[in-house]
């Protein structure tokens, strides 16, 4: 049954617990401190379970429920993912996608129904995914039809200042992303370059710096940005200071040392949004790749005049799978030397567009490696790069073509929504702003598994396959043990 021909399935999930647990306060620590948890009391009888698998019809599809018996010792031969609800760690925040000028030019290529469709099935909890998250870009990056800055070259003062470049395509799109959302989107805003005179190679692509004269003047910018867009109805949560800080790119790029960006955050980006009335304005930084992570926070967060202004750490998945394993440690290792901070995965996608590659199970898979790993180290929010590509894995001003969730064909008008789509559904639409993840732990390597535990009560656990034969596994929660299949590279959600 194809996810989007129906539109039961969420309102059928039977919630079978009530789990009470202490919310009296959202620090991790202060909680351990104040008041320890206390185990919860379930009653489990059974659980409803959606599976997506490839090379078959099964699309974030019903299967058939688990029924659950009395605690049965798993053998070494067997698999087992134990969930332990008092086991409490961060609070979840969301997930959703970058809505970028390309997703934004293909959406308006597309029919009205199928912008229709496509808003439903991204924005609507119930017949859609449910995401919760967007980003927004701070004028143009790669995956724009063109640079453009919204000033006059060599403005210093930004005197000319405006947004009209994003009145056509970028701005209604995320404002029907918001209402799609139900009238509210948590999103956040990230530069890619300042403009080119402000830059020491006099080009917003092929990296270059900041000169230092122009420090002022760039954190002035960001503070117009947030204006601007407030007054045009869409809110803005918070801002990265710098798309990929480390990347000397073809495209948009611009290079700050950590020590560099620790500076210009504490003595200009920070105390000019808190002169300007944006002091509440969550600042992420770093917002690159997983091998650099620690490092850039160790210097940022190590800094006291820094740190104060800083709400998180920002990550990415490229170029940090060494030697075919991604550097999941490197996101634990910044979560505990820095607990009072958070960690939010701000951008991914398989890059290397090919037609005939989108139905390979490692494009989906990668997402469903890297959302369980990242959750289980800490992460509490996670953002997909272009929520809507074309046809060529574009528009994009270089050539720096990539994969989407859904392609948008501007010829025909069709939507294609591929399996990376379902994936990252298996999180969105069930695990909720606000829930709190808790221990799930597998016995083997062959299935991955996080869990969490949603506002309402309701438990739920995402189970990856990666391996080409189904596996059967079990799943003891509450001194109780019940049995289920996955398919072979097949993705599952279970919801007690």
């Amino acid at each position: 049954m194809n996810f989007l021909s129906f539109k039961k399935i969420a309102p059928s999930i039977l919630v079978i617990c009530t789990i009470a647990f202490v919310m009296s306060c959202t620090d991790n620590q202060s909680m351990k401190e104040e008041q320890p948890q206390q185990t919860p009391s379930l009653n489990v009888n059974s659980a409803a379970v959606y599976t997506t698998a490839h090379g078959s019809d099964l699309k974030l599809s019903e299967s058939d429920p688990i029924q659950f018996g009395e605690f049965k010792q798993p053998l070494e031969t067997e698999i087992d993912i134990l969930i332990d609800p008092s086991k409490e760690f961060q609070t979840f925040l969301g997930i959703g996608a970058a809505l970028t000028d390309a997703a934004a030019e293909t959406f308006y290529s597309l029919s009205e129904e199928n912008q229709a469709r496509f808003l439903e099935a991204y924005y609507d909890q119930a017949d859609g995914i449910g995401y919760s998250l967007g980003r927004t870009i701070i004028h143009s990056c790669d995956f724009s039809s063109a640079s453009y800055t919204y000033i006059e070259e060599g403005d210093a003062e930004l005197e000319t200042f405006n947004i009209d470049q994003d009145r056509q395509y970028k701005i209604p799109f995320t404002k029907k992303a918001i209402e799609a959302a139900g009238g509210e989107l948590l999103m956040y805003a990230s530069p890619w370059s300042p403009p080119a005179f402000m830059k020491t190679n006099n080009n917003m692509l092929q990296g270059g710096k900041l000169k230092p004269e122009y420090f002022q003047s760039w954190a002035n910018y960001y503070a117009k940005f947030i204006k601007a867009y407030e007054s045009e109805g869409i809110p803005l949560w918070g801002l990265t200071i710098q798309n990929e800080p480390m990347a000397v790119q073809r495209w948009e790029s611009c290079i700050y040392t950590a020590e560099e960006e620790r500076d210009f955050l504490k003595n200009y980006l920070g105390p000019t949004l808190e002169n300007e009335g944006l002091g509440e304005k969550k600042i992420i930084v770093w917002d690159h790749n997983r091998d650099l992570l620690f490092q850039r926070a160790n210097v940022i967060l190590n800094d006291p005049e820094a740190a104060k202004y800083v709400w998180g750490t920002g990550f990415h998945w490229y170029e940090d799978w060494k030697d075919g394993i991604p550097m999941f440690h490197n996101i634990k290792n910044v979560n505990e030397a820095f607990p009072d901070k958070n960690l939010i995965f701000t951008e991914g996608c398989n890059e290397g567009y090919d037609i005939e590659s989108i139905e390979e199970p490692r494009l989906a898979e990668r997402y469903g490696r890297s959302m369980i790993n990242d959750f289980n180290n800490g992460t509490v929010a996670w953002t997909d790069w272009n929520i809507l590509l074309d046809q060529t894995g574009g528009p994009n001003h270089v050539g720096n073509l990539c994969f989407a969730p859904v392609h948008g064909n501007t010829s025909t008008g069709n939507l294609t929504f591929t399996y990376s789509y379902y994936y990252i559904g298996h999180f969105s639409k069930f695990i909720r702003p606000g829930a709190k993840r808790i221990s799930s732990i597998s016995s083997a390597n062959k299935i991955l598994s996080t869990g969490f535990v949603n506002k309402d009560g309701s438990v739920v656990i995402v189970a990856m396959n990666r391996s080409d034969d189904p596996v059967e596994y079990t799943l003891t929660i509450s001194s109780k043990t019940g049995k289920t299949t996955i398919p072979a590279h097949g993705i599952q959600t279970i919801i007690i």
